[in-house]
């Protein structure tokens, strides 16, 4: 007899043994393979109310409280919009789109990871004078100062961010020169010249001239008569 019990106590199932599915109402169910369709993006309470037509709040509220005690779904956080947080399934983990990726941090801008990378991209433009995106995240990643492995889209927000902010330049390669180890049309950075950081105006005499304000067409000091203005129109 016990031993036929046991057999037959292993083929039963255990109470529960559906998991949480088997306890979910109508509306829960509905509900959460809504909140499960839509991945790691999840969904906005108001977007749950539209799409499955539900008048009462209410509903969805006690809904979402009873899925979140039998941690099926999850609340989290968005970036873009932090007063509108998303209901996503446990098994998903948030999207770039959501949490801002890499450059966020519980929800707020990591300013000093940023400053970081820039402080480092222009230490390395300063050696390497022209580099790839990928040439970069080679240099980042070798340089053993982040435990994060960026990637190469990453790396090039960076250096486009520092373009933004004039201070390197984005260039095609031409395959000469300082270009020779890169492909003809590849994208590269490299930092601005002196010449281009302080305009077309310095590379004419006047942009140094130290009586600039005191020249004029018809005085002592003139470029009609500047000898060094002469030669640059000759140049």
């Amino acid at each position: 007899m016990s031993g036929r019990g046991g057999a037959l106590a292993l083929k039963r199932k255990r109470p529960g043994s559906d998991g949480p599915m088997k306890e979910l109402d109508t509306d829960e169910n509905n509900i959460y393979n809504l909140i499960k369709s839509k991945g790691d993006t999840g969904i906005w309470k108001g977007d749950i109310r539209r799409e499955l037509n539900i008048t009462n709040t209410k509903i969805i509220d006690n809904c979402v409280k009873s899925l979140q005690s039998k941690q099926m779904i999850k609340e989290v956080s968005n970036v873009q919009a932090k007063g509108k947080k998303r209901l996503m399934a446990m098994e998903f983990e948030p999207s770039k789109e959501l949490t801002g990726g890499v450059w966020y941090r519980e929800g707020l801008l990591d300013d000093e990871l940023i400053k970081l990378l820039k402080r480092l991209c222009l230490k390395k433009l300063t050696k390497m004078k022209v580099a790839t995106a990928d040439g970069m995240r080679h240099e980042i990643k070798m340089s053993g100062g982040f435990n994060y492995d960026f990637t190469v889209e990453e790396v090039k927000e960076v250096l486009d961010n520092l373009v933004l902010e004039k201070e390197i330049t984005r260039v095609k390669s031409n395959g000469l020169r300082e270009f020779a180890m890169f492909p003809i049309n590849a994208d590269c950075y490299k930092l601005k010249s002196k010449q281009t950081e302080t305009g077309a105006f310095s590379l004419i005499p006047c942009g140094i001239c130290p009586r600039i304000n005191h020249c004029a067409p018809d005085g002592i000091i003139s470029p009609v008569s500047c000898v060094y203005y002469t030669k640059w129109l000759e140049f």
